[in-house]
Protein backbone atom coordinates (compact mmCIF):
# COMPACT_ATOMS: atom_id res chain seq x y z
CA UNK A 1 0.00 0.00 0.00
CA UNK A 2 1.01 3.39 -1.27
CA UNK A 3 1.73 6.29 1.47
CA UNK A 4 -1.46 8.14 -0.04
CA UNK A 5 -3.87 5.63 0.08
CA UNK A 6 -1.94 4.60 3.78
CA UNK A 7 -3.38 8.44 4.80
CA UNK A 8 -6.73 7.76 3.08
CA UNK A 9 -6.94 4.78 5.13
CA UNK A 10 -5.87 6.28 8.48
CA UNK A 11 -8.17 9.28 8.22
CA UNK A 12 -11.26 6.43 7.34
CA UNK A 13 -10.56 4.70 11.10
CA UNK A 14 -10.95 7.86 12.60
CA UNK A 15 -13.46 10.33 10.51
CA UNK A 16 -13.03 13.85 11.29
CA UNK A 17 -15.16 17.16 10.48
CA UNK A 18 -13.64 18.81 7.60
CA UNK A 19 -14.97 22.59 6.38
CA UNK A 20 -14.52 22.85 2.67
CA UNK A 21 -15.53 26.58 1.84
CA UNK A 22 -15.20 26.72 -1.67
CA UNK A 23 -17.95 23.99 -2.26
CA UNK A 24 -19.41 25.57 -5.26
CA UNK A 25 -16.08 24.99 -7.09
CA UNK A 26 -16.36 22.15 -9.56
CA UNK A 27 -13.05 20.15 -8.59
CA UNK A 28 -13.94 20.58 -4.69
CA UNK A 29 -17.29 19.76 -5.57
CA UNK A 30 -16.15 16.43 -7.31
CA UNK A 31 -13.55 15.41 -4.58
CA UNK A 32 -15.63 16.09 -2.08
CA UNK A 33 -18.79 13.38 -3.35
CA UNK A 34 -15.56 11.09 -4.07
CA UNK A 35 -14.41 11.66 -0.52
CA UNK A 36 -18.26 10.93 0.81
CA UNK A 37 -19.07 8.04 -1.27
CA UNK A 38 -15.93 6.47 0.52
CA UNK A 39 -16.91 7.96 3.91
CA UNK A 40 -13.13 8.83 4.15
CA UNK A 41 -14.45 12.02 6.35
CA UNK A 42 -17.54 14.13 7.34
CA UNK A 43 -17.45 17.18 5.24
CA UNK A 44 -19.46 20.82 5.82
CA UNK A 45 -19.58 22.71 2.58
CA UNK A 46 -20.32 26.33 2.39
CA UNK A 47 -22.19 27.78 -0.22
CA UNK A 48 -25.51 29.00 -1.50
CA UNK A 49 -27.43 25.11 -0.89
CA UNK A 50 -29.51 25.64 -3.97
CA UNK A 51 -26.09 26.50 -6.05
CA UNK A 52 -24.92 23.31 -4.52
CA UNK A 53 -27.51 21.09 -5.47
CA UNK A 54 -27.98 22.34 -8.68
CA UNK A 55 -24.21 21.61 -9.99
CA UNK A 56 -24.17 18.33 -7.67
CA UNK A 57 -26.91 16.91 -9.76
CA UNK A 58 -25.47 18.27 -13.23
CA UNK A 59 -22.43 16.72 -12.32
CA UNK A 60 -23.99 13.56 -11.42
CA UNK A 61 -22.56 13.74 -7.83
CA UNK A 62 -25.24 11.78 -5.65
CA UNK A 63 -22.85 11.72 -2.59
CA UNK A 64 -23.17 15.42 -1.76
CA UNK A 65 -26.70 14.81 0.21
CA UNK A 66 -24.36 13.09 2.59
CA UNK A 67 -22.43 16.29 3.45
CA UNK A 68 -23.65 19.44 5.84
CA UNK A 69 -23.70 22.54 3.72
CA UNK A 70 -24.17 25.69 5.18
CA UNK A 71 -25.31 29.13 3.34
CA UNK A 72 -22.95 31.63 4.56
CA UNK A 73 -25.79 34.12 3.81
CA UNK A 74 -28.70 32.29 5.95
CA UNK A 75 -26.93 30.40 9.00
CA UNK A 76 -28.89 30.46 12.04
CA UNK A 77 -25.38 30.40 13.97
CA UNK A 78 -24.20 33.41 12.06
CA UNK A 79 -24.95 36.10 15.00
CA UNK A 80 -23.43 33.88 17.87
CA UNK A 81 -20.46 33.44 15.82
CA UNK A 82 -20.52 37.18 14.69
CA UNK A 83 -19.97 38.27 18.53
CA UNK A 84 -17.58 35.59 19.44
CA UNK A 85 -15.13 36.74 16.57
CA UNK A 86 -15.92 40.50 17.87
CA UNK A 87 -14.56 39.46 21.34
CA UNK A 88 -12.05 37.38 19.61
CA UNK A 89 -10.85 40.60 17.77
CA UNK A 90 -11.68 43.21 20.07
CA UNK A 91 -7.96 44.24 20.87
CA UNK A 92 -7.65 44.51 17.25
CA UNK A 93 -10.57 46.92 17.38
CA UNK A 94 -12.80 44.72 15.06
CA UNK A 95 -16.92 45.94 15.20
CA UNK A 96 -19.87 43.77 15.89
CA UNK A 97 -20.40 44.91 12.83
CA UNK A 98 -17.25 44.33 10.64
CA UNK A 99 -17.50 40.86 12.27
CA UNK A 100 -20.88 40.54 11.02
CA UNK A 101 -19.44 40.81 7.76
CA UNK A 102 -16.81 38.95 8.00
CA UNK A 103 -18.50 36.11 8.73
CA UNK A 104 -20.51 36.09 5.58
CA UNK A 105 -16.78 35.09 3.99
CA UNK A 106 -16.94 31.19 4.12
CA UNK A 107 -12.46 31.55 5.34
CA UNK A 108 -13.68 33.11 8.29
CA UNK A 109 -17.15 31.33 8.81
CA UNK A 110 -15.22 27.90 8.56
CA UNK A 111 -11.89 29.29 10.91
CA UNK A 112 -15.28 30.09 13.36
CA UNK A 113 -16.33 27.04 13.20
CA UNK A 114 -13.53 25.35 14.09
CA UNK A 115 -12.87 27.83 16.72
CA UNK A 116 -16.10 26.69 18.43
CA UNK A 117 -15.28 23.09 18.14
CA UNK A 118 -18.10 22.39 15.28
CA UNK A 119 -15.29 21.00 12.79
CA UNK A 120 -12.13 19.89 12.96
CA UNK A 121 -10.13 21.53 9.89
CA UNK A 122 -10.10 23.65 6.73
CA UNK A 123 -9.30 23.16 2.93
CA UNK A 124 -9.25 25.77 0.36
CA UNK A 125 -7.03 27.41 -2.24
CA UNK A 126 -8.80 26.18 -5.53
CA UNK A 127 -10.16 30.03 -5.66
CA UNK A 128 -8.03 31.68 -3.15
CA UNK A 129 -4.55 33.38 -2.51
CA UNK A 130 -2.71 32.07 0.09
CA UNK A 131 -2.62 35.21 2.15
CA UNK A 132 -6.40 34.84 1.75
CA UNK A 133 -6.81 31.46 3.38
CA UNK A 134 -3.93 31.75 6.20
CA UNK A 135 -5.56 35.42 7.35
CA UNK A 136 -8.51 34.36 9.08
CA UNK A 137 -7.07 31.00 10.05
CA UNK A 138 -4.44 33.15 12.60
CA UNK A 139 -6.60 35.30 13.26
CA UNK A 140 -9.22 32.94 14.77
CA UNK A 141 -7.68 29.53 14.96
CA UNK A 142 -3.86 30.85 16.12
CA UNK A 143 -0.81 29.21 16.45
CA UNK A 144 -0.17 25.74 18.10
CA UNK A 145 0.94 26.06 21.92
CA UNK A 146 4.58 27.56 21.80
CA UNK A 147 4.76 27.90 18.01
CA UNK A 148 5.11 31.88 16.58
CA UNK A 149 5.54 30.61 13.04
CA UNK A 150 3.58 28.91 10.56
CA UNK A 151 5.62 26.70 8.19
CA UNK A 152 5.21 24.39 5.20
CA UNK A 153 5.66 20.76 4.58
CA UNK A 154 6.55 19.00 1.41
CA UNK A 155 6.42 14.90 1.09
CA UNK A 156 8.75 14.11 -1.03
CA UNK A 157 8.17 10.22 -2.72
CA UNK A 158 10.84 8.94 -4.54
CA UNK A 159 11.67 5.32 -6.05
CA UNK A 160 15.45 5.65 -4.48
CA UNK A 161 14.51 3.48 -1.35
CA UNK A 162 17.28 3.45 0.17
CA UNK A 163 16.77 7.31 1.10
CA UNK A 164 14.77 8.51 3.99
CA UNK A 165 11.76 6.29 5.24
CA UNK A 166 11.43 3.54 2.13
CA UNK A 167 11.99 6.61 -0.41
CA UNK A 168 9.66 8.98 1.82
CA UNK A 169 11.16 12.35 2.39
CA UNK A 170 9.72 14.90 4.59
CA UNK A 171 10.90 18.51 3.73
CA UNK A 172 10.21 21.88 5.94
CA UNK A 173 9.82 24.81 5.28
CA UNK A 174 8.63 24.92 1.61
CA UNK A 175 6.10 27.51 1.52
CA UNK A 176 5.11 30.26 4.43
CA UNK A 177 8.97 31.94 6.02
CA UNK A 178 11.24 33.35 3.37
CA UNK A 179 13.97 34.25 5.99
CA UNK A 180 13.22 32.28 9.24
CA UNK A 181 16.00 32.79 12.11
CA UNK A 182 17.06 30.19 14.41
CA UNK A 183 14.54 30.30 16.53
CA UNK A 184 11.68 30.11 13.85
CA UNK A 185 14.13 27.44 12.25
CA UNK A 186 13.55 25.45 15.41
CA UNK A 187 9.99 25.84 15.52
CA UNK A 188 9.73 24.37 12.02
CA UNK A 189 11.96 21.46 12.73
CA UNK A 190 9.52 20.30 15.35
CA UNK A 191 6.30 21.17 13.90
CA UNK A 192 7.87 19.51 10.25
CA UNK A 193 8.74 16.20 12.24
CA UNK A 194 5.40 15.87 14.16
CA UNK A 195 4.00 16.44 10.60
CA UNK A 196 6.39 13.31 9.42
CA UNK A 197 4.41 11.38 12.23
CA UNK A 198 0.54 12.44 11.87
CA UNK A 199 0.67 12.39 7.92
CA UNK A 200 3.86 10.39 6.84
CA UNK A 201 3.08 8.33 9.65
CA UNK A 202 6.92 7.80 10.49
CA UNK A 203 7.39 6.26 13.68
CA UNK A 204 10.59 7.73 14.62
CA UNK A 205 11.01 11.14 12.50
CA UNK A 206 15.04 11.73 12.18
CA UNK A 207 15.55 15.83 11.47
CA UNK A 208 18.85 16.78 9.52
CA UNK A 209 19.19 20.44 10.16
CA UNK A 210 20.37 21.14 6.47
CA UNK A 211 23.53 23.97 5.42
CA UNK A 212 26.22 24.13 2.98
CA UNK A 213 28.39 23.08 6.11
CA UNK A 214 28.96 19.50 8.05
CA UNK A 215 29.64 20.30 11.90
CA UNK A 216 32.14 23.00 11.22
CA UNK A 217 33.45 22.22 7.38
CA UNK A 218 32.90 25.81 6.78
CA UNK A 219 32.17 29.16 8.60
CA UNK A 220 29.06 31.49 7.85
CA UNK A 221 26.13 33.40 9.75
CA UNK A 222 24.09 31.34 7.86
CA UNK A 223 26.29 28.16 9.42
CA UNK A 224 25.67 29.29 12.21
CA UNK A 225 22.04 30.07 12.65
CA UNK A 226 21.36 26.22 11.88
CA UNK A 227 23.56 25.26 14.42
CA UNK A 228 21.74 27.59 16.97
CA UNK A 229 18.44 26.56 16.07
CA UNK A 230 19.31 22.76 16.39
CA UNK A 231 20.55 23.67 20.24
CA UNK A 232 16.87 24.87 20.05
CA UNK A 233 15.09 22.46 18.97
CA UNK A 234 16.83 19.69 21.14
CA UNK A 235 16.02 22.25 24.18
CA UNK A 236 12.37 22.94 22.76
CA UNK A 237 11.54 19.04 22.20
CA UNK A 238 14.28 16.47 23.98
CA UNK A 239 12.64 14.03 22.52
CA UNK A 240 13.41 15.22 18.89
CA UNK A 241 15.85 13.10 16.90
CA UNK A 242 17.64 15.99 15.37
CA UNK A 243 21.65 17.08 14.12
CA UNK A 244 23.07 19.67 12.51
CA UNK A 245 24.48 21.16 10.64
CA UNK A 246 24.71 18.88 7.52
CA UNK A 247 24.99 18.81 4.25
CA UNK A 248 22.41 17.23 2.25
CA UNK A 249 24.61 14.16 1.39
CA UNK A 250 25.77 13.93 4.97
CA UNK A 251 22.17 13.50 6.08
CA UNK A 252 20.93 11.00 3.30
CA UNK A 253 23.70 8.86 2.32
CA UNK A 254 25.59 6.29 5.22
CA UNK A 255 28.73 6.14 3.98
CA UNK A 256 29.14 10.22 3.67
CA UNK A 257 27.25 10.26 6.86
CA UNK A 258 29.79 8.12 8.65
CA UNK A 259 33.07 10.60 7.19
CA UNK A 260 31.79 13.50 7.74
CA UNK A 261 29.77 13.16 11.04
CA UNK A 262 31.12 10.25 12.26
CA UNK A 263 28.62 9.44 15.38
CA UNK A 264 25.87 11.13 14.45
CA UNK A 265 23.31 9.16 14.96
CA UNK A 266 21.00 11.30 11.97
CA UNK A 267 23.61 11.76 9.51
CA UNK A 268 23.15 9.16 6.38
CA UNK A 269 20.07 7.99 7.90
CA UNK A 270 17.67 11.18 7.95
CA UNK A 271 14.15 11.20 6.91
CA UNK A 272 12.95 14.68 7.91
CA UNK A 273 15.32 17.58 6.00
CA UNK A 274 14.92 21.29 7.74
CA UNK A 275 16.57 24.01 4.53
CA UNK A 276 17.56 27.36 6.38
CA UNK A 277 15.44 29.45 4.07
CA UNK A 278 12.51 28.91 1.94
CA UNK A 279 14.55 30.19 -1.16
CA UNK A 280 16.22 26.26 -0.70
CA UNK A 281 13.23 24.81 -0.12
CA UNK A 282 11.38 25.92 -2.93
CA UNK A 283 13.92 25.59 -5.39
CA UNK A 284 15.37 22.36 -3.82
CA UNK A 285 12.20 20.31 -3.74
CA UNK A 286 11.46 21.55 -7.23
CA UNK A 287 14.61 20.22 -8.39
CA UNK A 288 13.91 16.79 -7.03
CA UNK A 289 10.97 16.62 -8.39
CA UNK A 290 11.87 17.53 -11.86
CA UNK A 291 15.08 16.27 -12.58
CA UNK A 292 14.71 13.62 -9.72
CA UNK A 293 11.63 12.13 -10.68
CA UNK A 294 10.17 12.38 -7.28
CA UNK A 295 6.57 12.85 -6.79
CA UNK A 296 5.92 16.06 -4.27
CA UNK A 297 2.74 16.21 -2.22
CA UNK A 298 1.93 19.68 -0.55
CA UNK A 299 2.70 21.86 0.82
CA UNK A 300 0.87 20.95 3.90
CA UNK A 301 0.37 23.67 6.26
CA UNK A 302 1.53 23.38 9.83
CA UNK A 303 1.97 25.51 13.42
CA UNK A 304 -1.58 26.15 13.24
CA UNK A 305 -3.60 25.18 16.20
CA UNK A 306 -5.66 23.05 14.32
CA UNK A 307 -4.89 21.92 10.49
CA UNK A 308 -5.73 24.78 7.84
CA UNK A 309 -4.37 23.62 4.16
CA UNK A 310 -3.90 25.63 1.63
CA UNK A 311 -4.17 24.12 -2.15
CA UNK A 312 -3.02 25.59 -5.37
CA UNK A 313 -5.52 27.37 -7.73
CA UNK A 314 -4.25 24.77 -10.30
CA UNK A 315 -5.14 21.55 -8.29
CA UNK A 316 -6.71 18.79 -9.62
CA UNK A 317 -9.63 16.69 -8.13
CA UNK A 318 -7.57 14.57 -6.86
CA UNK A 319 -5.33 17.22 -4.82
CA UNK A 320 -8.09 17.73 -3.29
CA UNK A 321 -9.52 14.47 -2.54
CA UNK A 322 -5.84 13.71 -0.77
CA UNK A 323 -5.76 16.72 0.98
CA UNK A 324 -8.75 16.17 2.83
CA UNK A 325 -7.12 12.67 3.77
CA UNK A 326 -3.95 14.68 5.02
CA UNK A 327 -6.05 17.35 7.04
CA UNK A 328 -7.69 14.41 8.44
CA UNK A 329 -4.68 12.85 9.48
CA UNK A 330 -3.09 16.03 11.25
CA UNK A 331 -6.58 16.79 13.11
CA UNK A 332 -6.11 13.45 14.69
CA UNK A 333 -2.22 14.55 15.86
CA UNK A 334 -3.98 17.87 17.07
CA UNK A 335 -6.38 15.73 18.84
CA UNK A 336 -4.06 13.80 20.76
CA UNK A 337 -1.66 16.63 21.13
CA UNK A 338 -4.34 18.55 22.82
CA UNK A 339 -5.27 15.36 24.87
CA UNK A 340 -2.08 15.42 26.22
CA UNK A 341 -1.09 18.61 27.45
CA UNK A 342 -4.88 18.90 29.31
CA UNK A 343 -3.68 15.61 30.41
CA UNK A 344 -0.33 16.57 31.76
CA UNK A 345 -1.06 20.42 32.86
Amino acid sequence: MDLLQQIVERAKADKQRIVLPEAIEDRTLRAADRVLAEDMADLILIGNPAEIHKLSEARGLPNIEKATIIDPENYDKSEALALKLAELRKSKGMTIEQARELIKNPLYLGCMIIKTNGADGQISGALSTTSETLRPALQIIKCAPGVTCVSGAMLLLTTQKQYGENGIIVMGDVAVTPEPDADQLSQIAISTAQTARSVAGFKSPRVAMLSFSTKGSASHAVVEKVREATKLAKKRAPWLKVDGELQADAALVPSVGQKKAPGSAIAGNANVLIVPNLEVGNIGYKLVERLGGASAIGPILQGIARPVNDLSRGCSVEDIYYMVGITACQAQDAKKEKDYTNDNH
